[in-house]
């Protein structure tokens, strides 16, 4: 059992090495170990604030962006709704020339159809006078052949202007 247990010179040996190398790495490797330690946690310190300023510019970006995508629906809305009055105003006025073109062509109608009808009637009362005349020459020709009748007819006027 003796490579089990180990000797005192062996254990003082082991010691006074350990206390070398601690003592060396003490003096000149501790610090630099501890600055590298230090160095490094101050860059992930950083490094997480960076994340945290990037997470929070992120927030910012998508709220942003939301807002603008909200004002863009908006002002879609908007234009639409802009083209949809649009539309029914030129619908409406389009409606209304219409009405009036169609009013002023049917008036334009009647004004020539009360035209066609006035110059018809009165065609029609001069045919009608020039036939009551040529009737009414004939007939004071037959009844004027003889000179008693033409005589009596006379009397006849002169005593009905006489009374007047």
């Amino acid at each position: 059992m003796d490579l089990v247990q180990p000797g005192l010179g062996l254990v003082i040996w082991m010691t006074l090495a350990f206390l070398v190398v601690l003592f060396l790495l003490g003096k000149f490797a501790w610090k630099p170990i501890l600055t590298m330690i230090r160095e490094r946690e101050e860059s992930i310190e950083d490094a997480l604030k960076e994340a945290e300023k990037a997470k929070d510019a992120i927030r910012k970006l998508k709220s942003d962006n939301e807002q603008l995508l909200n004002e863009a629906r908006q002002e879609r809305e908007e234009i639409v709704k802009s083209a949809r009055e649009m539309k029914s105003r030129i619908l409406a006025e389009a409606e209304t020339k219409a009405n009036e073109k169609g009013d002023k062509i049917i008036a334009e109608a009647r004004e020539q159809i009360n035209a066609e009808k006035s110059a018809a009637i009165n065609e029609l009362k001069n045919q009608v006078a020039a036939l009551s005349i040529e009737i009414a020459e004939k007939i004071v020709k037959q009844e004027l052949a003889s000179n008693d009748k033409q005589k009596e007819l006379i009397q006849n006027a002169l005593e009905s202007s006489k009374l007047n």
